[in-house]
């Protein structure tokens, strides 16, 4: 390593800021979010260095060397390289760590780009050879650490002794800690409900181990692009024990899943289920109660036309936790990658989402209000009867000519859309893969002049 990583106690220490520019305050942001005592030395002092909140001491006059005696470190943050190279010098001179900015050959110390979850700190840094590539690593960090962190720290901080007076063994008190920071404590704390998870935790303290407490993750996977998970649905496919998903889920979000974890099939498809509802439902529960903690993986939004509440329902009736997780739902998602807005003031102030379903050979859906109250129609798993679909509106009343789209395994690289008069969708929507989404209303018409998502052909 070219750089010892540590992290430096400065809670109220003096430490110098040579400069006073917009640099220079940053600079001395952060070391007053660490609690130091700052002082500042330059001539020239900006707005923006005189607006910090803080313990801070401003010194309007040239750098001194004398200015570093004391100090717990120094920082050079000036544009005239003969100054800062001479804060460096006396600096050194005093052992006084000193930091210039931009200039790593000149440091004993480099400021990393931090990701701050206090009491958790994430700190990277590539030397000062690539400040581009720091800044980019700290932002996958940012997505990947969640904000509440912090609380999960301090949840685990007091409880610390009485884990270790309770559980004596080192290796079960490993596994302690690594089920309660990964198990339904952490999602618990993660999700602000702090007394739910301290009293979680004391009741497995008590019992000596975190085994035996199962969960259930209802998560919204989206219409198919991984992007477009958010970041609670990716933290917990990487910690699932098991993943039970539909049809409808991309095999590019399972990838994301934990290595280790059980994937089962349900497999739901129209009007063909390889697992029953009911036996879906008896599934999360038996799992659950095995102490497994489980993913129920569904396609778009659990909660539009995805059976989430039925599943929940029966998982709140067995008294087992539980926990929701929306996902962007089909008609928002393919509809954007489609550029179909579903409202537009010139073409559609409402928006109406029907599920398409065959049921006995036919489709029952309220037609004459559907085709009164206007607006833009969406019709989801409705491409296996597009063709009684259209016939129904057209009979009670839409125009034939009225704008319609069929939107194909929207989102991913393979979607497809095609546009043409209500009359027409059948013959022009017969080639199309499912799942679809059907859209129908004055908003189609945009779509030639909004699509701006074209995925490459599927032979490139």
């Amino acid at each position: 390593m070219d750089y010892l990583p540590i992290f430096l106690d400065v809670r109220g220490r003096p430490c110098l800021v040579v400069g006073g520019g917009p640099v220079a305050a940053r600079k001395l942001s952060l070391l007053l979010r660490a609690g130091a005592r700052g002082v500042v030395v330059a001539p020239d002092i900006c707005d923006e260095l005189r607006a910090l909140v803080g313990d801070v001491e401003l010194r309007e006059r040239p750098f001194e060397p004398t200015d570093i005696d004391g100090m717990t470190l120094a920082i050079a943050a000036t544009d005239d390289a003969a100054l800062n190279a001479e804060v460096a010098a006396e600096a050194r001179a005093r052992a006084v760590p000193v930091n210039v900015v931009d200039t790593p050959a000149l440091c004993s110390f480099i400021m990393p780009a931090v990701v701050d979850r206090s009491p958790v700190i994430a700190a990277v840094s590539s030397g000062g050879r690539a400040p581009v590539l720091t800044r980019l690593l700290r932002a996958r960090l940012e997505t990947l650490i969640p904000a509440a962190y912090g609380r999960l720290a301090d949840l685990a901080g007091s409880v610390r002794g009485a884990v270790r007076a309770s559980i004596t063994d080192p290796i079960a008190r490993r596994r302690f800690w690594d089920e309660a920071l990964q198990g339904p404590v952490a999602e618990l704390a993660l999700s602000g409900q702090d007394t739910r998870a301290r009293q979680l935790l004391d009741r497995l303290i008590a019992r000596g181990a975190a085994g035996g407490v199962g969960e259930v993750y209802l998560v919204g996977a989206g219409p198919g692009d991984p992007d477009l998970l958010t970041f609670r649905a990716l933290r917990l496919l990487q910690q699932a024990d098991v993943i039970v998903y539909d049809r409808l889920v991309a095999p590019e979000i399972l990838d994301m899943a934990r290595r280790e974890a059980e994937r089962i099939d349900a497999g739901k498809r129209a009007s063909q289920h390889t697992l029953p509802q009911e036996d879906i439902n008896a599934l999360l529960v038996r799992l659950t109660k095995a102490g497994k903690r489980v993913l129920r993986l569904k396609g778009g939004d659990p909660f539009t036309f995805g059976r989430g509440g039925e599943e929940i329902a029966t998982l709140a009736a067995e008294g087992i936790p539980f926990q929701i997780v929306p996902g962007v739902t089909a008609a928002s998602g393919c509809a954007a990658y489609a550029g179909i807005p579903l409202t537009h003031r010139d073409h559609a102030q409402l928006c109406v989402f029907v599920t398409g379903h065959l049921k006995d050979g036919g489709v029952d859906l309220p037609w004459d209000q559907l085709v009164a109250i206007g607006g833009t129609l969406v019709v989801y798993m409705g491409l296996g009867a597009i063709e009684p679909i259209c016939a129904a509106l057209i009979a009670h009343g839409k125009d034939p000519a009225t704008p319609a789209a069929v939107v194909a395994e929207g989102t991913t690289l393979r979607q497809q859309v095609v546009t043409s008069a209500l009359a027409d969708l059948p013959a022009a929507a017969q080639h199309l893969p499912g799942p679809a989404l059907i859209i129908v209303g004055g908003v189609v018409s945009l779509h030639d002049t909004l699509a701006w998502f074209a995925p490459a052909p599927a032979d490139a």
